[in-house]
């Protein structure tokens, strides 16, 4: 069955670093797009990047522009997100989503917590 599962989230200090991953299994991970979402307690979900299949393009938020990193590795089946500067307002549930056709599929999440 398809899974998707993340980590790499904690608490880190304002400015400081994390780098989140995912592992996809279940599907063809070299077709499908991948994105990352986040979830802030008491707002909703929204999209911080995404990655075409090959890899080639990626369209940012303009909140993590400069900041954030994602990339993939076919051959591994995995997806990255380097997050770098990071903000209190980054924190949040960050959730891995495959797009395939029609379908969508989405892992756990993992929690990111920015403070001081």
């Amino acid at each position: 069955q398809v899974q998707l599962v993340e980590s790499g989230g904690g608490l880190v200090e304002p400015g400081g670093s994390l780098r989140l991953s995912c592992a996809a299994s279940g599907f063809t991970f070299s077709s499908a797009i991948m994105r990352w979402y986040r979830q802030a307690p008491g707002k909703e979900r929204e999209l911080v990047v995404r990655i075409t299949s090959s890899g080639r393009t990626t369209d940012y938020a303009d909140s993590v522009k400069g900041r954030f990193t994602i990339s993939r590795d076919n051959a591994k089946n995995m997806v990255y997100l380097q997050m770098n500067s990071l903000k209190p307002e980054d924190t949040g549930v960050y959730y891995c989503n495959a797009v395939i056709t029609v379908y969508s599929y989405w892992g756990q999440g993992t929690q990111v917590t920015v403070s001081s």
